[in-house]
């Protein structure tokens, strides 16, 4: 029988769910605070695809009003390290897109690994949510409810984008 559980035998009958702990949804608005554009730990590069590169081209043309290449973006936004596309860091932890301390300069053309915030497959853990994400995060708790299945598809979103990176897109 497949009811979303499973029936393990150690000694004694246990009932263990299959379904993630965020499967009836998590709660989560951003609130601005600009946290999550820190480098921080193992939290660092901003990582980007083509697709992400030429976006933040394209918005940041918008905002300046005047034409900026995905070429003049990236000489001027972007480093590859390890063969890998990812804005530039400078001495400040900051993200270089980042304005006024809190907000996204080019937040309407932002890469996949920002949009995706907090949904990352490897803080879904109950653990690594609650450490990674919950303690550090104020918009978690707040605003709309994330469904069960949206945050499964922005999971999938994000590990697609993974691989892409790693293909070198």
């Amino acid at each position: 029988m497949d009811d979303g559980h499973q029936w393990l035998r150690d000694g004694e009958k246990k009932l263990v769910s299959k379904a993630p702990w965020w499967k009836d949804g998590v709660r989560f608005e951003c609130q601005g605070s600009g946290k999550c554009c820190v480098s921080r730990g193992e939290f660092g590069y901003v990582y980007l695809t083509k697709e992400d590169r030429v976006r933040m081209a394209q918005v940041l043309s918008a905002k300046l009003k005047k034409k900026v290449s995905t070429i003049q973006f990236m000489r001027q936004y972007c480093a590859k390290t390890d063969g890998v596309w990812h804005l530039k860091e400078t001495e400040n932890p900051e993200c270089i897109m980042l304005e006024g301390g809190n907000r996204c300069g080019v937040y309407e053309g932002r890469p996949v690994q920002c949009r995706t915030w907090p949904f990352w497959p490897e803080v879904m853990g109950a653990k690594a949510w609650k450490n990674e994400v919950a303690a550090y995060c104020p918009g978690v708790g707040k605003g709309k409810l994330h469904s069960g299945e949206e945050i499964a598809r922005t999971i999938k979103e994000q590990s697609a984008w993974e691989n892409d990176l790693a293909r070198g897109k």
